[in-house]
């Protein structure tokens, strides 16, 4: 373990690429999307756990689903669950964890990793947050930078500069800019390029470092959560925050720290090549999951029973009902009690879409 690491797990969003499954009140964090038989925030947890001592993870989550993470996480202390009373987006979520554990530990090195992301290969995972703390070590913002398998659109890029030879990360490098979700086109210069990476969105740095720029950048916001701070261990903690958090600025950490410090020559980049995925949408939870069955892929069922004649794709259900598939091809169908998704996987992006028009159409019922 690296001495004052400190390990944050955010775990927010609804999901809406993944409904029915993942909902407002249950979202997709909650859930085993992947069939392994622990849900997305638990299999973060266990890559996470051999990393720190159980007292510095913390877990960021709305009120509404707190006690589902408790009830998920059981050996979570209860003074390292942060309950949110809406959400305001990354920045405030990191920011307020980062501030809290600071007061505790002033040379507390965190490591913020997403409770609804997919790591295939934990070994080298764990190897590359070692490099990272120790990178972290010179006071710049890390990040891991994946290395793309594809020319993905759906994921934002890091452009990354030669190595900069720090003892105990041999394979860092200079982060020169964050980009955007390209277009097709940009995406596959990107990925064959070799000098762009995934952005995944895990950030490992001092606390300190990560708050300074945030007050740098964000003085209200940081400003706002010192005061929720400050009461954090009194009496006062619920009705501080009640009334200062609906105020706060709504932004992820990537614009409010990460793309500042970059600008600044402040973020280092550790590449990393250990199967992540999003899982955002069904298509990502498609390829994660489905098997090769010969020359036929055949239909890949989590919680189903299935027939599948000339038909490939996925199937999830929380139904005991049978589900037969005749002559589709990478079809998703999604079955709960009360709605049932049927899509193309080349349309997974557009379920949220779907979710859009129940809004419109008042089923607030199914959301």
């Amino acid at each position: 373990m690296t001495p004052h690491f400190h390990a944050v797990i955010p775990a927010g969003g609804s999901g809406t690429r993944l409904w029915p499954l993942s909902r407002v009140a249950s979202p997709k964090f909650l859930h085993d999307m992947l069939g392994v038989g622990r849900s997305l925030l638990q299999s973060t947890w266990d890559r996470v756990l051999p990393l720190v001592s159980l007292d510095r993870i913390m877990v960021v989550t709305g009120r509404a689903h707190a006690e589902a993470v408790r009830e998920q996480l059981p050996t979570l202390p209860g003074n390292q669950l942060v309950a949110e009373p809406s959400p305001k987006d990354s920045a405030a979520a990191i920011g307020l964890a980062a501030m809290l554990i600071a007061d505790k530990d002033p040379e507390a090195i965190i490591g913020s990793f997403s409770a609804d992301h997919s790591i295939t290969n934990v070994e080298e995972f764990r190897a590359v947050i070692e490099q990272a703390c120790a990178a972290a070590a010179t006071g710049d913002i890390v990040t891991v930078g994946i290395t793309p398998t594809y020319p993905a659109t759906a994921y934002g890029y890091i452009r990354t500069g030669p190595l900069l030879g720090l003892a105990g990360a041999p394979t860092a490098r200079r982060a020169e800019k964050f980009v955007e979700k390209p277009e097709a086109n940009l995406a596959r210069s990107y990925a064959y390029s070799g000098s762009y990476r995934w952005n995944a969105g895990m950030f490992i740095c001092r606390a300190d470092a990560l708050l300074e720029i945030l007050a740098a950048q964000a003085p209200e916001l940081h400003a706002g959560l010192r005061r929720i701070a400050d009461a954090w261990c009194g009496p006062e903690r619920e009705a501080v925050l009640d009334e200062v958090w609906p105020g706060l600025e709504r932004n992820a950490i990537d614009y409010v720290v990460a793309e500042p410090a970059a600008s600044a020559g402040r973020v280092i980049v550790i590449p990393g090549d250990f199967g992540w995925d999003d899982v955002g949408d069904f298509d990502s939870v498609a390829k994660l999951r489905q098997p090769v069955r010969g020359e036929s892929r055949g239909v890949y069922s989590i919680g189903a029973e299935v027939i599948d004649v000339e038909a490939s794709g996925i199937v999830m259900s929380d139904q005991e009902r049978l589900v037969a598939i005749v002559g589709l091809e990478d079809v998703i169908v999604v079955d709960t009690d009360d709605a049932l998704l049927v899509a193309a996987r080349s349309h997974a992006q557009d379920v949220k879409k779907a979710v859009r028009r129940a809004q419109e159409l008042g089923r607030e019922d199914v959301l």
